[in-house]
């Protein structure tokens, strides 16, 4: 059977020894800070007030003490030197005075014989001063400087003088003269009691008032706490209430209300960046799934036999090739919206448009000789000038063809094109694509560069495609800093205007 030994009174000791220091003040550092704000700060005003009026109060006292005791001093050393010389020389051999002083504690020593005057009124009411007996030496010593001794009545004090004095034969004696302090000490505990009571006062004001105050000053606070709970709630359209500027509740209300318009911001920005996610992913999913079922339809029909003749089989593999190659025109297209949304550096370089306008002018008269399509200046006057921006060719050359291939798709064969190339008055190059067909209705021009948005809503690749050239056009133009504008063509049609910033020195010259 095992035993556990006692802990030696050696081990408690070093245990308490190795305690972590500052543990009682970390506790109440910690109980400190869960108090309401509105409780300490109305204690620490509360404290401060308390400490200064006992401050005011004890130098007050101090003051009026010394005050009036250096005038029993001064009366010590004037008039009650007087008074003693004066009962001096009335007193005959016996040392009986003629009549004894009724403040005055008188003592006349010469030898080592003393004599005590002092009125019974005095005696009953102060009682006697414990003076010691002095030698001479020691009554020079003191030179006269007033001390304070105590009494035989408690809690009474006397002020007393001594000095040396010498009798009409020569003897040389000591007197000792004091006045009691009874009346000041009564003054001064008076006037202590009236600056405490007078004090508890101020500080119980002091505090009602100070909580009044603080309340009132942190209503505010308190509005933020509501709004701020409101907010966690979810109703992200709370605004906290505005205050003066140059306060610190009012700055921070601004601040909580500018960050509040841009958590709200970023909250809509993100639902709608969702929702397009959401819908972006449904035409994706659409857009695959038709072509996926074709090839998938016509593979089962090729494995179960029902292609019998030569003919079926090469149109079927006609329209397997025809999905194939719309599946994989879609998954380019979404690529290079992938990358150009995850922002990678573009191999820029000086580029002209108008080479690339010519270009695509010889492309379309191959693809559609039917059409009238022309180069033509932006600005009259200016035809063949060089239109220098800076940008990634292969970019730029994408953009012209969705525009190009945009147009095609989207007008009657016939319909004339333009390509105008030039440079703007700010410095900017510029080229334009018009037509001259049916146009496009004001609800849809707004949204023709939104992903997988088409005008005519069917989702044949015949009658529009995916969706998808405009939204290109878009996120390459806005990844060389561009802009790209729709607009009514004059007289019918649609122009798209795609601005791009020039080199330094065109931008200059």
């Amino acid at each position: 059977m095992s035993t556990t030994a006692p802990t030696a009174p050696d081990d408690t000791a070093q245990i308490a020894e190795t305690a972590p220091p500052g543990r009682p003040l970390g506790a109440l550092r910690d109980r400190w800070a869960g108090v309401p704000l509105v409780t300490r700060l109305v204690g620490i005003v509360t404290v401060l007030l308390a400490f200064g009026l006992v401050l005011a109060g004890a130098t007050s006292a101090a003051l009026l003490e010394g005050t009036l005791v250096g005038q029993v001093d001064t009366k010590l050393q004037t008039e009650g030197t007087q008074v003693a010389t004066q009962r001096l020389s009335q007193l005959d051999i016996s040392g009986n005075p003629f009549y004894t002083p009724s403040d005055y504690y008188l003592r006349y020593a010469v030898d080592d014989d003393e004599l005590p005057i002092l009125s019974e009124t005095t005696r009953d009411q102060y009682g006697t001063p414990n003076v010691p007996s002095m030698s001479i030496d020691q009554a020079t010593a003191r030179h006269g400087d007033p001390f304070t001794v105590s009494s035989t009545q408690p809690g009474s004090q006397w002020r007393v003088v001594a000095y040396n004095f010498t009798m009409r034969d020569g003897t040389v004696g000591t007197a000792v003269i004091a006045l009691p302090l009874g009346d000041i000490q009564h003054t001064v505990r008076r006037m202590t009691l009236v600056l405490l009571l007078s004090g508890l006062g101020i500080v119980l004001l002091g505090a009602v008032a100070g909580a009044w105050a603080v309340r009132r000053s942190l209503k505010p606070l308190r509005e933020i706490e509501t709004t701020a709970a409101a907010i966690a709630a979810g109703d992200l359209t709370q605004r906290v209430p505005s205050g003066p500027e140059h306060t610190e509740v009012g700055r921070l209300s601004a601040a909580l209300n500018g960050m509040l318009a841009q958590i709200e911001q970023a909250f809509g920005a993100q639902s709608a960046s969702e929702a397009r996610m959401r819908r972006f992913v449904a035409d994706a999913s659409h857009e695959l799934r038709t072509p996926l079922a074709t090839i998938r339809g016509y593979g089962e029909l090729y494995r179960m036999g029902a292609l019998t003749t030569t003919d079926q089989v090469d149109d079927t593999l006609r329209r397997i090739e025809q999905s194939a190659t719309r599946m994989g025109a879609l998954v380019e297209d979404l690529l290079a919206l992938a990358r150009l949304d995850e922002g990678r550096p573009l191999r820029t370089g000086p580029v002209d448009l108008t080479v690339l306008a010519a270009d695509a002018v010889s492309d379309l008269h191959a693809l559609d000789p039917s059409r009238s399509t022309r180069l033509v200046p932006l600005v009259d006057g200016a035809a063949g000038a060089p239109c220098v921006v800076v940008g990634e060719e292969s970019r730029l050359r994408q953009v012209l063809a969705n525009l190009v291939g945009n147009t095609v798709q989207h007008t009657p064969p016939g319909t004339p094109v333009e390509i105008a190339v030039g440079m703007l008055p700010t410095g900017e190059g510029a080229l334009e694509v018009r037509d001259h067909g049916p146009g496009i209705d004001p609800e849809h021009a707004a949204r023709v560069f939104e992903r997988f948005y088409r005008v005519d809503a069917s989702r044949g690749r015949d009658s529009g495609g995916a969706g998808l050239g405009m939204a290109i056009v878009a996120a390459i133009v806005d990844a060389h800093s561009g802009s790209v504008l729709l607009s009514q063509t004059p007289g019918g049609g649609t122009t798209v205007r795609v601005t791009l910033p020039a080199p330094a020195h065109e931008s200059q010259s």
